[in-house]
């Protein structure tokens, strides 16, 4: 590993002159390309996998079994870029828009439609079809991919082809007419015809829409190609299971990455997430690595404190990374419980920093509770004064600012919202309230948005929701503000007891009052069933709200 620059603290990265802190990560072991060469993300993907192309699994089905070999992967995806071109006349700069659930063809259409340069926009299927129109609006697709269930929810008018049907099947299976040993440099049919700017737009993800109007994300070339190649906890022809929605950006980047590094990636398949069925499949199919959102993580936990046999079936798993929302300490607690030879990785991101900018690598890392990691190689951040704008060292709160090849190109079609949140010097803000500590590793306090405002007084929902999560009879917990005369907001709880418990508001008010300061007490308690949350695993504040709005003025 090289030194860090001079001027560069070689404990947390921070550079004093600048007030910026740079990663201390090595670069990748592959050199990341120049941004300037001509080159699509699969192109780049498939050059760097080692040299004889690997004959084991690059993709199987959890629920069915089917299992899709490198080889084969290979040939789909040159089969179906040529088909994209000469049978459906798609173009360069087109939006595919893909509705679908987790499938071995979602893969291969992710890598085929790039290659031709055309722009990936997966969404939730669960989505009603008037949120799909207005997300299909943002993006403006020429063609929409996805399946018989929800075939019925793309908009009128847009030209559709059907991920399990006859003719889809066959675009997959036609002849490419294009030889190769499938080493590197090894592209899909015809992509050589094709000029690819890394610059260009690769993909198009929608922001969740929980603290505002969901907006179009625009990610490039060169942003897949800096995140997938970014060192990680993956290894070569071992097996990742993925729990994550492949629309989201936690799944969408982790899928894609596990073609890079000649993983063998499983597809968690079921409608339903099942904590029982999730470890069988670890057990099946010999899984090393893990990838959940925090709300799965908690389901995980659950099942093996009921049933302390299910983690004998784990046998194999070695790492389980988090991702998505943050992860409460006592629960990172509880999981290292069950799972005490089973490390925890978290990592930390934005949709519009292409997923993790910072992660947690190693088993010492791991130790660190509460923080999200340490910044990946190529990234900058700041931590920004709120008030005054003033860069802060080591040890302050403030907003995270991050700058790097993995921010985002913009919100399509929006300057404005694009310029409030991104400078002309390539700095995002990020809207999170965070710290780095004197070693580099970074903590979020929460998001800002999110802070309630108690009296001039801040208070972090996230802190009072980590503190409940401590109390043995509370599986979940969310604190949203609530409007006071006096007081302009105050803290208001939704719990979730654990099976059996008979505790009540006015034991959960207490506990919290006695560890904390007056201005952090908890005024109203709402005992509920579930949390609600979106498919990343943050909860929906803004439904919470609502909630403690109708619920505490039917009482007056």
């Amino acid at each position: 590993m090289l030194p860090p620059p001079a001027g560069v603290d070689p404990h947390s990265g921070y550079c004093a002159a600048t007030r910026t802190f740079h990663s201390l990560r090595p670069p990748p072991p592959t050199p990341i390309p120049p941004p300037d060469r001509l080159l699509s993300f699969p192109a780049a993907a498939f050059s760097l996998l080692h040299t004889h192309f690997p004959s084991h699994p690059a993709l199987i089905d959890s629920a069915t079994g089917e299992t899709l070999h490198f080889p084969s992967f290979l040939s789909r995806v040159r089969a179906l870029a040529t088909a994209l071109r000469s049978e459906l006349r798609v173009t360069p700069g087109d939006v595919a828009f893909v509705l679908a659930p987790a499938g071995v063809h979602v893969p291969v259409l992710y890598y085929a439609l790039m290659s031709i340069g055309a722009v990936v926009s997966p969404a939730n299927p669960a989505l009603t079809a008037g949120e799909i129109s207005s997300l299909a609006s943002l993006s403006n697709p020429s063609i929409a991919f996805t399946v018989r269930t929800v075939a019925g929810k793309i908009p009128t008018g847009l030209t559709t082809v059907l991920l399990d049907s006859p003719r889809f099947l066959s675009f997959i299976s036609q002849d490419p007419h294009c030889h190769g040993d499938g080493g590197d440099g090894v592209v899909a049919a015809g992509e050589d015809a094709v000029v690819i700017q890394q610059s260009d737009p690769a993909a198009i993800l929608y922001s969740s829409g929980t603290t505002g109007r969901a907006k179009a994300v625009v990610m490039t070339h060169r942003n897949l190609i800096t995140m997938a190649s970014t060192p990680g906890v993956a290894k070569v022809a071992e097996a990742a299971l993925l729990t994550v929605p492949m629309f989201h950006v936690f799944g969408f980047v982790f899928c894609l990455r596990a073609v890079l590094v000649a993983q063998t990636l499983v597809l968690y398949t079921a409608r339903r997430f099942n904590a029982r069925d999730v470890l069988n499949a670890v057990s099946r199919f010999q899984v090393t690595t893990l990838a959940l959102a925090p709300p799965a993580l908690l389901a995980i936990v659950r099942a093996a404190e009921d049933d302390s046999s299910v983690v004998a079936r784990t046998t194999t798993l070695q790492a389980v990374i988090c991702g998505g929302a943050a992860i409460a300490p006592e629960l990172v607690r509880r999981f290292s419980l069950e799972f005490p030879d089973v490390c925890l990785f978290q990592g930390y991101g934005l949709t519009e920093t292409t997923a993790g900018f910072c992660r947690v690598i190693g088993v010492e890392e791991s130790k660190r509770t509460g923080s999200v990691g340490r910044l990946s190689w190529g990234a900058e951040a700041k931590i920004v004064h709120r008030e005054t704008g003033a860069a802060l060292p080591p040890g302050m709160p403030g907003e995270l600012w991050v700058r790097g090849h993995f921010v985002m190109k913009g919100y399509l079609g929006e300057k404005d919202a694009t310029s409030a949140i991104l400078n002309s010097e390539g700095w995002l803000r990020t809207g999170d309230l965070c710290c780095i500590d004197e070693d580099g590793f970074i903590y979020i306090v929460d998001r800002l948005k999110d802070l309630i405002k108690y009296k001039g007084f801040q208070v972090a929902p996230a802190e009072l929701e980590n503190l409940l999560q401590t109390h043995p009879d509370i599986d979940e917990a969310a604190v949203v503000p609530y409007p006071d005369y006096d007081a302009g907001e105050v803290p208001v709880a939704f719990v979730v007891r654990r099976s059996g418990s008979k505790l009540h508001e006015g034991l959960i008010k207490e506990y919290v009052a006695k560890q904390v300061v007056y201005y952090k007490r908890i005024h109203h308690v709402f005992l509920v069933a579930s949390i609600p949350k979106n498919a990343a695993g943050k909860i929906l504040r803004k439904d919470l709200v609502k909630l403690a709005l109708h619920q505490i003025s039917s009482k007056l």
